[in-house]
């Protein structure tokens, strides 16, 4: 099969979809495999490294996507690339549809057969693709926040370990899946004091069982939430759906009474956010405010570290392109139930 590799264009999107030993690992197995010139610089990857693994690198976006039987990509496709795909091309990326509906609707005019990384799911339910990437973006969302609450970028002028005599940052986690759970394990690391919420008891209860009593948590309801954002300096979106866009957990008037200089990390912002009054935003104008409150809402977090997500997205998508690449899509979602059914 002829695997097409294009480089992101996303605003900063530094990542790769494919790192040179996994072009070399889809070469060695018969197939052909298409890098766009530069596509790997971004994650420390040279265009001499891909040839090197027997990758052929095509100068243009355009070319790549002539090529390209099945599309290989980091994040989903922008408007300007639209036109470049073609009917019957299978395109492997995060899609995040339920957020974008006008995405959706191109990929069925366009007639590409279109499988979500993260609609991909084990049968022990997890979501082997997504959870790198969420991982990712669960840790740097303190590291991003943290860095907001300082004067450099921010106003709050808060070290969020606090010192031997200050008290140190107060963290509202929302969500405790693999973001939320990742969120806790920095910003407690960091000596924050962490207050966790879901709708959902179980993950809570594991949680408390991992970190012990110390550990604040909460099922989610309008009352705790009022009563816990005007004490933070920190709140994380880490609310996931399957399949469906996040619910607005966040009212407006919340954020309203929330302190002036505190900070929104919204990682849910790829599924529509969980504050009622984010936005997306992207790396090169990553903030706003709202009544005062920081809000940090880039749809691609993990791209600012992209030779540690570059590697850990090939890790686990390889076993998918070889399979899709020996067996074509429909065989391989036969006989692998982990496969979403493509969109078509």
């Amino acid at each position: 099969m002829v695997i097409g590799v294009p480089k992101e264009v996303m605003d900063r999107e530094f990542r790769v979809a494919l790192t040179p030993p996994g072009a070399r690992r889809l070469v060695d197995g018969g197939h052909q495999v298409y890098v766009e010139k530069n596509a790997g610089v971004g994650s420390g990857f040279s265009d001499r490294e891909y040839q090197n693994a027997g990758a052929r690198v095509l100068p243009t976006h355009e070319k790549v996507f002539q090529k390209a039987e099945l599309l290989v990509k980091v994040k989903e496709p922008l408007s300007s690339e639209y036109p470049l795909l073609q009917k019957g091309q299978i395109l492997f990326t995060f899609l995040h549809l339920a957020a974008n509906p006008a995405l959706a609707k191109a990929l069925d005019r366009c007639g590409v057969r279109a499988i979500p990384y993260e609609a991909i799911q084990d049968k022990d339910g997890t979501f082997p693709v997504l959870k790198p990437m969420s991982e990712i973006a669960g840790r740097l969302a303190v590291l991003i926040g943290a860095s907001y609450l300082s004067k450099t970028h921010g106003e709050a002028g808060i070290l969020i370990s606090g010192t031997s005599t200050v008290e140190s940052a107060q963290v509202v986690i929302l969500g405790a899946g693999i973001v939320g759970s990742n969120a806790l394990y920095i910003a407690h690391g960091l000596g924050a004091r962490v207050y966790i919420l879901d709708q959902d008891e179980k993950p809570l209860s594991r949680l408390k069982r991992q970190w012990g009593p110390s550990l604040k948590t909460d099922v989610i309801s309008q009352e705790r939430l009022e009563k816990a954002l005007p004490q933070a300096d920190l709140v994380i979106g880490a609310v996931y759906l399957h399949g469906a866009r996040t619910p607005r957990l966040v009212s407006r008037k919340m954020v309203a009474r929330m302190k002036k200089g505190s900070v929104i990390v919204d990682v849910s912002i790829d599924q529509g956010g969980c504050f009622e009054t984010s936005r997306p935003t992207c790396h090169s104008d990553p903030v706003y405010k709202v009544n005062g409150v920081f809000h940090y809402c880039v749809p691609n977090i993990p791209g600012v570290v992209p030779r540690t997500a570059a590697r850990a997205l090939t890790h686990v998508t390889l076993p998918f392109i070889q399979e899709i690449a020996d067996k074509g899509l429909t065989h391989a979602y036969q006989i692998n139930q982990s496969f979403p059914k493509p969109l078509s």
